[in-house]
């Protein structure tokens, strides 16, 4: 797109529009309809940036009545297709396009559903507090997730300054994460943050996210230069502010790299498959092909490989329960999803009792 914000000198090509979106929109073009990136949602606000500058949207009747589920709307990082109003910083989104990446996790709560926190982002910074605090099982969550959505992983162990043995961290990192790189980092002090910019680069998108009080918003602030990332409240009615513990936006670094901030999560349920757990340990995959038994459990059989490797102190015992944890966790979701589709057929509506139409 040409026309640029006239505030910002932005344009969709610096959020990521590319040649090969632009020809698989051809199509909606006919309907008269737009393309736009959102770029921060509030409940059922969002704000698209579109060739019209950013717009206030709303979801379409339709889009609604057709989505069978909350993780089919609109989420930070989509492209959607929409119409903006005329003469007014408003907009109705019609369709949500393919996504090429996204970040999930189960709802929160005793329903079994989808959250999508991020779509459209091309890597992930897990970031944990490098101290006490520090939750490889946590860590092993998140990186489960990140993989299975098509994302690549970064660890970021803030507040390296205050560790007292920040090689020691690092190790039990890159355990938890065999294939995610591990950075020390320090928002207070700059330490590693000239190795993190590094890895974003312009136009792609990335994602922080990672429990309250790790210091997401500081590390991107560091990255900003400023206090883009500060907390301030948001005013539902047009969504003027910011609160970054309670909503998600889209923020464009001076480098050109695209950040999306997330609230902390106090829960981190999976929401994946369960044949995704073998990306995640992949020690364990390697360990299982010398088990007596194919379908062999990990828990009690004779001549399990991957027993056998903790008793002789090769597995960790902490490793291997979280996977055996984190594998019954997924068998329930799959069985529950199973049970779900056959009870309702995923009829579509289902979600708009008490989310109504614009």
């Amino acid at each position: 797109m040409s026309k640029t914000d006239q505030q910002s000198g932005l344009t969709l090509e610096a959020l990521g529009w590319t040649a090969e979106l632009e020809n698989s929109f051809a199509a909606l073009r006919e309907r008269q309809w737009v393309p736009g990136r959102v770029v921060a949602e509030d409940k059922h606000h969002y704000v698209v940036f579109s060739p019209h500058g950013a717009l206030t949207g709303r979801v379409a009747g339709r889009l609604l009545h057709s989505a069978k589920t909350p993780a089919e709307l609109p989420k930070v990082g989509d492209w959607v297709a929409l119409t903006p109003y005329p003469r007014e910083e408003k907009a109705l989104i019609h369709q949500v396009l393919p996504r090429q990446t996204v970040l999930s996790r189960k709802l929160p709560g005793r329903e079994t559903a989808e959250q999508v926190l991020v779509a459209n982002v091309a890597l992930a910074f897990v970031v944990q507090s490098a101290d006490e605090r520090f939750n490889p099982r946590l860590l092993e969550r998140y990186l489960l997730m990140i993989t299975e959505g098509g994302i690549r992983p970064v660890v970021a162990l803030n507040k390296c300054d205050l560790c007292a043995s920040p090689d020691e961290l690092a190790a039990q990192a890159a355990a938890a994460a065999p294939a995610a790189p591990v950075l020390m980092v320090s928002a207070k002090t700059g330490r590693g943050i000239r190795q993190l910019a590094q890895l974003i680069r312009p136009r792609e998108t990335v994602v922080f996210i990672g429990p309250s009080g790790v210091g997401k918003s500081s590390l991107i602030n560091r990255l900003y230069g400023e206090e883009i990332a500060a907390t301030a409240e948001v005013r539902e009615s047009d969504l003027k502010g910011r609160h970054t513990t309670a909503w998600r936006e889209l923020i464009v670094l001076p480098n050109g790299g695209l950040v999306i901030d997330t609230p902390g999560m106090r829960e981190f349920h999976l929401w994946t498959r369960a044949a995704s757990l073998r990306d995640a340990f992949p020690e364990i995959v390697e360990l299982e092909t010398a088990c007596k038994f194919t379908r062999c459990s990990h828990t009690a059989e004779k001549n399990c490989a991957v027993l056998a490797a903790v008793a002789q102190g090769r597995l960790s015992p902490e490793r291997h329960q979280s996977f055996l944890k984190l594998k019954r966790e997924l068998e329930y979701l799959e069985k529950a999803g199973r049970v779900r589709r056959r009870k309702d057929g995923g009829r579509p509506g289902d979600y708009l009792a008490s989310h109504p139409a614009e």
